[in-house]
């Protein structure tokens, strides 16, 4: 793995690794919420194996990014293109897994000159949006966790902070118990697996420093996201899970029935972490048909 310090425009720092082949086909990873720059093994091979060098980093607020208190979703197109110039890259690929996924939309809706194509894997949906129960189907955590992000910044830092302090001494089985009314059978296997371990790993390294980075994704999903997602026109692969109760069902059909031509992977078979363990090979496959 390569790391890189990238300062954008305004002076902010942002932590970027990379990893895969590194002479090859550019793609950007965008993790979820909360998580870190921290790339899976997994995920690591198979864009080495088809010739991928896999960028990730961490957003602003996490790990070693600098806090962006107030930040929009659309501000993670800027981001993308800072560390695309600072690499010497013109024109890349996108995929972001749950919380990465509003900021997949945003490079695709915002800087669709230098998106090849992007993918998302459970991806939220604005909020509010016509016709769709934003909260409806989501686990008692993540709809505690809404409503303190509803309820302002002070109360969701307060709320968060807690979160915060649980999964700073969580050991990897726990996870599964801490997240128990998130988690449906499927999910549950994959975080009792490799990727549990992964994902305990991942989550302290955003966290660890505190909250700044959770605390604004979350605001920044229940706020105006600052573009509309349909006004993506780049090639989209968007995956959905059935049995998902971080990210329900009916957000990933909302997106689906509001994003024109995306090819919408909605499947009976996934929950959310799932899509992690399972789909990243075949979005690989599917990003690389766009370069």
């Amino acid at each position: 793995m390569i790391k890189h310090m990238v300062k954008t425009s305004e002076g902010r720092i942002l932590n970027v690794a990379e990893d895969g082949d590194s002479h090859g086909k550019p793609v950007f990873a965008l993790h979820g919420t909360p998580s870190s720059l921290l790339l899976y093994g997994p995920h690591v091979a198979d864009a080495s194996k088809r010739g991928i060098r896999l960028i990730s980093f961490d957003r602003s607020g996490y790990g070693g990014s600098s806090p962006h208190p107030g930040r929009s979703v659309a501000d993670a197109a800027k981001e993308v293109a800072a560390i695309a110039d600072s690499l010497g890259l013109d024109r890349f690929a996108v995929w972001g897994i749950s919380g990465g996924g509003p900021h997949t939309l945003a490079c695709a809706a915002l800087i669709p000159r230098r998106v090849l194509a992007a993918a998302t894997l459970a991806s939220p949906a604005p909020y509010p949006s016509q016709g769709l129960d934003w909260m409806a189907g989501q686990g008692e955590d993540n709809v505690a966790e809404f409503n303190a992000a509803m309820a302002g910044p002070q109360n969701l830092s307060e709320f968060l902070e807690l979160q915060r302090e649980e999964l700073l001494n969580a050991e990897p089985g726990q996870l599964a118990e801490l997240w128990a009314s998130l988690l449906p059978p499927v999910d549950r296997e994959v975080v009792m697996g490799p990727a549990g371990t992964y994902l305990a790993s991942n989550i302290k390294v955003g966290i660890r420093a505190g909250v700044a980075g959770w605390r604004d994704d979350d605001l920044a999903f229940v706020t105006d996201w600052g573009f509309n997602p349909s006004a993506v026109s780049v090639p989209l692969m968007m995956w959905q899970g059935k049995h998902d109760k971080m990210v329900p069902f009916a957000h990933g059909q909302w997106l689906s029935e509001h994003i024109k031509g995306a090819d919408a992977r909605l499947t009976a078979d996934d929950g959310h972490l799932s899509l992690f363990e399972r789909r990243i090979p075949e979005t690989h496959a599917w990003l690389l048909k766009h370069f």
